[in-house]
């Protein structure tokens, strides 16, 4: 699969995530996403994170703003973050309802079902399930700087250079 359509899987499933979410320890994250029920195989990333592009990522490619969101519900308890919204992206709706857990020092996992109303079809009857599994590797290796996104297949991209017009740049 190839990285760009795999983010856009990724950001499609997540538009709850848009909100401030804690910042990660800077350095390699290993992400594992399952699509659950999908004829779609699991994606492994690495992502080179410092606090800077680790805010980009979260605000250019987190999911919807708050003004697409008609219900963006977030709650707390105990460590475990549930996040139910409604955003509308175009002529679509998606319906979202999100539990992250963990730390972000250390592992944290993300579980998001979604549903899609109007707009294209899509695939799945417009109904997804992700499942995320995180965990901090260490420093970012030799030669990776802080934006890296390498996929299982060894090709590599950066945040910094994939932004999106009108986003904000470190």
């Amino acid at each position: 699969m190839r990285p760009v359509l795999a983010a856009a899987i990724f950001l499609a499933a997540t538009p709850a995530l848009a909100l401030d979410m804690p910042s990660r320890k800077a350095g390699l994250w290993e992400l594992k996403m399952d699509f659950v029920g999908r004829n779609l195989p699991g994606q492994t990333m690495k992502q080179c994170v410092d606090a800077a592009t680790d805010k980009l990522m979260n605000q250019a490619y987190g999911g919807a703003s708050k003004e697409a969101c008609a219900k963006q519900d977030v709650s707390n308890t105990g460590g475990v973050m549930t996040i139910d919204s409604v955003c509308k992206f175009g002529p679509a709706t998606v319906t979202s309802h999100a539990v992250v857990s963990g730390s972000f020092d250390s592992a944290y996992s993300v579980d998001v079902e979604s549903s899609h109303e109007g707009g294209p079809p899509m695939p799945g009857g417009g109904k997804s399930h992700m499942k995320i599994a995180a965990k901090w590797l260490g420093a970012c290796e030799a030669g990776q700087k802080p934006g890296d996104i390498i996929m299982a297949n060894g090709m590599k991209m950066n945040i910094l250079e994939m932004t999106p017009p009108g986003a904000p740049r470190r």
